[in-house]
């Protein structure tokens, strides 16, 4: 964009600050008018016969831009695909980590590649991996949905999940969820530090009494009588 003395020709379409239509002047007579408006001139249609100019304050102007490119490239949703490998006779333990491994990707809003990896004679039993990519499905249906349903491919079988949420929303719940567990953690160790200040006070509200107690010996346990 050009502005003010960098517009070079004899004559613009001036534009008003709040869009209203000056009409066609001299440049000369538009840069008066910034002037004394304290603002810039700013040419917006440079192709345009003659060329387009706004009155506007060019650095804010530059300002919100930026911001605006800013929070666009924040809210873009890369596609991240991560992929989780699990043989068809995983024990119960194996599974239950393999799960929450697939339950976090989703809570980020990554779609999950799973791999059923068949060996030897599990190649003759498909329907070994077919009902553990089913059960994955239904325990994280809550997260995530079946985006491509399970399919043989060689000595594997495949099955991708897709999330219930875009990635920027998905970051949003993420970032709520790790605020959460901070104030919670801060508010566990203001209430130890109050208890701990508490004994402190109490302790030494005994020794000012003069109360502290000492220990027993073998006389105390006589009977006076």
């Amino acid at each position: 964009m050009r502005v003010n003395e960098r517009i070079r020709v004899p004559e613009v379409r001036l534009v008003g600050p709040n869009g209203e239509q000056v009409g066609i002047v001299r440049i000369e007579d538009a840069l008066r008018l910034a002037q004394e408006a304290d603002l810039d001139l700013v040419e917006v249609a440079a192709t345009a016969r003659p060329p387009v100019c706004k009155l506007m304050d060019f650095g804010k102007y530059k300002y919100e831009t930026a911001q605006k490119a800013r929070e666009s490239r924040r809210n873009q949703t890369n596609t991240v695909i991560k992929e989780m490998k699990l043989r068809p006779k995983i024990d119960p333990h194996d599974y239950e980590t393999k799960k929450g491994h697939v339950v976090r990707f989703l809570k980020a809003g990554d779609k999950v590649k799973i791999t059923i990896m068949f060996r030897g004679r599990e190649q003759s039993r498909p329907e070994l991996g077919f009902r553990l990519l089913q059960r994955l499905a239904e325990d994280v249906t809550e997260l995530g949905f079946v985006e491509s349903s399970p399919r043989q491919d060689g000595r594997n079988m495949i099955m991708v999940l897709g999330p219930h949420k875009k990635k920027s929303e998905a970051r949003v719940d993420v970032e709520a969820e790790k605020a959460e567990r901070k104030a919670a953690r801060e508010a566990d160790e203001e209430a130890e530090r109050v208890e701990r200040a508490e004994q402190v006070q109490a302790h030494e509200a005994e020794r000012a009494a003069g109360v502290t107690k000492k220990p027993k010996g073998p006389a105390d346990n006589l009977d006076p009588e």
